[in-house]
């Protein structure tokens, strides 16, 4: 970029003389021809953008599709804790493509500033794969790695965000706007590819894939990661072949400075002597051209409108964190397919390739045959009314998996349940006046008990005595317990008695819907148990217990086992989603050394399926406040205003990830409870946008333009251009 240029937009941009009185450019030389595609009027740089754009979107959205889960299980977050920074990191995502619109247009110009920042990307991705590492450091530093790589990430995509579809209009002549258009509807169809394909592989790669004995997130989070390394690679090889026009000025920060001028010269001038104004951006007459402030002026309606959109941006981006969180509570069998809970996310992208096309086609055109004027602030309160319900839907899910869901013990209690390994018929009492027997009829062998029974205590922590009757002997024995825990009380062969022992089943229980088995060993010799090619466990001798380990859901027809002397397989069955198995080891001598199975905890019942309604509501719902909030606003702004609008756009979604923050952070509602919360403040949100919208006037394309468009300063260019078509996605 040469001086001249560089003075000449700074000029453009503040000087409180009239556009008019800019000097004229100096003629440019001739531009070079850059290279087409098959000898069509497509420029063969466009190519390395698209491929760049796939990549890139293929590396967002797959790193950010396991991401809730990482937290929860990887650093062990609680769900508030992991929602409230996942909404964080979604927060800064949006609010760094202004800062990047900044240096691209002030500064580096597009090129560079999509190099540079797509190294921080990379280094992002990598910093955030190395704390997905088990053995690299402890919670501490796993914690600190991943909320530098996400920091990273989130200036990374942020920043590129608003430059790359940008740059790829600039390869275009003015003379093919055609081809241009055509080029942007294949851009958006490489975003919605990437974040597709991402989507349901990367979930995959978590589940599917043990790394050192667990869920490999390390891997989950290296291949988005490698996509980015190929983006930048493939960027970097048109390097020769981009037109790359140099940063001319940034309109947005104009746009601040305008209504910054405005409002502090009107305060200075307060006086009740110095005449009023029509509108309060009329002080900026005095040192800014009268076109930019009827722009701005134009532009100040449609922000007011923007002011409750932020609200419909909480609901919908909770797909990725409160909802993912519901679906590991259900089970993902389907029959056909056994669906991660994180792979579920991937209904978005493929339900707005099907609805846009639907809605645009067919429900629209169909509406408007019946003569109802469905303008584009009806089609915005839809699309809110819709989002409503599919939170409403979504709470009724989350009170049916309740349902469903075994009790929690209270202040106060504890539940027990007991389990009979002698070979013979057990009766199990609680000595004491407030806690009855246990069962009322005896327990036999090996008898699974129905359900975990509950336990009063009189403080915090307590001794019960228990008596136990077998054959003719009557036994009591002591046991200490504590409040809010889950007990089994094992009772085991001892010679020609029996004795027993508490078992503490609260820290190592399926949590979160994983599922998690233990073992208890009543041969006299150590077992050793592989339950995968990474995970094995070892379970002492005489009625040894194991801690409960996560396994994937599946089948397990042949686990290999060993003890000193010998190596033999047991049949451990179906493994299902949620459950929590405790199996005793034990040698039949007729059928060898088996596994006898019982469930601590039942399997999710209730199909992940049942989520479809609520993501196909608010896909519609998406789909009509989206589209067409973008059209709209775009349409009642002069060109010249684009790329502000844009960036506010961008930060309503930014304020919407703010609020599911502190409502998680703060709110203390049960989960069902929060999603009728959201449902019932979208709904007051879309009445108040109701009665804006009635009265809001909408402004006519060729009421804009009148003769100071041909007086746009030069330094907007091709951008204005630029942004009109990418309205058009």
């Amino acid at each position: 970029m040469n001086p001249f240029q560089k003075n000449e937009s700074k000029e453009t941009l503040f000087s409180p003389v009239s556009i008019e009185d800019v000097p004229p450019r100096p003629p440019s030389p001739p531009k070079k021809p850059s290279p087409k595609i098959c000898g069509s009027n497509y420029p063969l740089s466009i190519a390395f953008i698209v491929v760049n754009e796939f990549c890139e979107r293929f590396s967002y959205y797959g790193m950010k599709a396991v991401l809730i889960l990482y937290f929860l299980y990887f650093l062990h977050w609680n769900e508030d804790t992991s929602t409230s920074i996942y909404h964080a990191f979604s927060s800064l995502c949006y609010f760094t493509p202004i800062l990047g619109a900044a240096i691209a247009d002030s500064w580096l110009g597009k090129f560079k500033t999509i190099i540079y920042l797509s190294l921080v990307y990379v280094l992002g991705h990598v910093i955030k794969s190395l704390g997905a590492l088990p053995i690299l450091g402890g919670q501490v530093v796993h914690t600190v790695l991943s909320l530098v790589g996400l920091s990273l990430i989130a200036l990374g995509t942020g920043g590129i965000k608003p430059c790359v579809a940008a740059f790829g209009g600039d390869q275009f002549e003015e003379k093919h706007a055609e081809e241009r258009t055509r080029y942007f509807s294949v851009f958006y169809l490489s975003i919605n590819a990437g974040s597709l394909i991402s989507t349901f592989i990367t979930p995959m790669l978590r589940g599917d894939v043990q790394c050192f004995g667990e869920d490999c997130y390390a891997l989950a989070f290296g291949v988005p990661g490698l996509l980015m390394v190929i983006a930048l690679a493939v960027f970097a090889m048109g390097s020769k072949i981009y037109n790359k026009p140099p940063p001319e000025g940034n309109i947005v920060a104009q746009v601040f400075k305008c209504i910054w001028f405005a409002i502090s010269n009107r305060f200075k001038n307060r006086s009740g002597d110095i005449p009023k104004r029509q509108h309060w951006l009329d002080w900026a007459a005095e040192k800014y051209p009268k076109q930019l402030i009827m722009d701005v002026k134009a532009l100040t309606r449609v922000l007011f409108l923007y002011i409750p959109l932020p609200m419909f941006w909480a609901l919908l981006d909770q797909q990725g964190s409160r909802w993912t969180l519901q679906a590991i509570r259900m089970n993902g069998n389907l029959g056909f397919f056994v669906l991660q809970p994180d792979q579920m996310q991937v209904l978005n992208p493929l339900l707005v390739l099907i609805f846009i096309p639907l809605f645009d086609f067919v429900i629209y055109r169909l509406v408007s045959k019946c003569g109802i004027n469905f303008s584009s602030l009806r089609k915005m309160a839809v699309g809110m009314i819709l989002a409503c319900l599919a939170f409403a839907v979504a709470a009724a899910v989350e009170i049916k998996i309740n349902e469903m869901t075994p009790a929690q013990p209270g202040p106060q209690e504890v539940f027990l349940q007991v389990l009979n390994l002698a070979d013979d018929d057990v009766k199990v009492t609680v000595v004491g006046n407030e806690n009855n027997s246990l069962l009322i009829e005896s327990i036999k062998s090996f008898q699974k008990t129905p359900r975990y029974s509950k336990l009063h205590l009189k403080t915090k922590s307590q001794n019960f005595h228990f008596h136990l009757k077998y054959h003719n002997l009557s036994l009591y024995t002591e046991h200490s317990v504590q409040e809010k825990n889950w007990y089994s009380l094992v009772i085991r062969e001892d010679g020609n008695s029996i004795s027993s022992m508490m078992v503490k089943d609260t820290e190592s229980k399926t949590i979160n819907g994983m599922t998690t088995v233990r073992f208890v060993n009543t041969l006299h010799k150590d077992v050793n148990i592989s339950l995968s090619k990474d995970t094995s466990l070892n379970v002492g001798e005489d009625y040894g217990v194991s801690a409960y380990r996560t396994v994937q859901r599946g089948e397990y027809p042949a686990v290999h086992c060993r003890t000193e002397d010998k190596n033999f397989s047991l049949n451990l069955g179906l493994l299902d989603f949620g459950a929590a198995y405790l199996f005793v080891i034990t040698n039949n001598t007729n059928e060898g050394l088996q596994a006898w199975k019982t469930e601590d905890i039942p399997a999710n019942k209730m199909s992940i399926a049942w989520q479809l309604p609520q993501y196909a509501l608010v896909t519609a719902g998406e789909v009509m406040f989206s589209v067409t909030g973008l059209e709209f606003s775009y349409s009642q702004a002069p060109s010249s205003m684009k790329s502000v609008l844009q960036a506010a756009w961008l930060l309503t979604i930014a304020v919407g990830n703010i609020i599911v923050l502190v409502v998680a952070q703060f709110s203390g509602l049960v989960q069902w409870a929060e999603f009728i919360l959201f449902s019932c403040l979208l709904l007051v949100i879309c009445l108040i946008f109701s009665i804006m919208g009635y009265y809001y006037v909408p402004v006519k394309t060729e009421d804009m333009q009148g003769p100071g468009d041909k007086q746009i300063p030069h330094i907007q260019g091709n951008m204005i251009n630029l942004e009109t078509k990418k309205t058009k996605l």
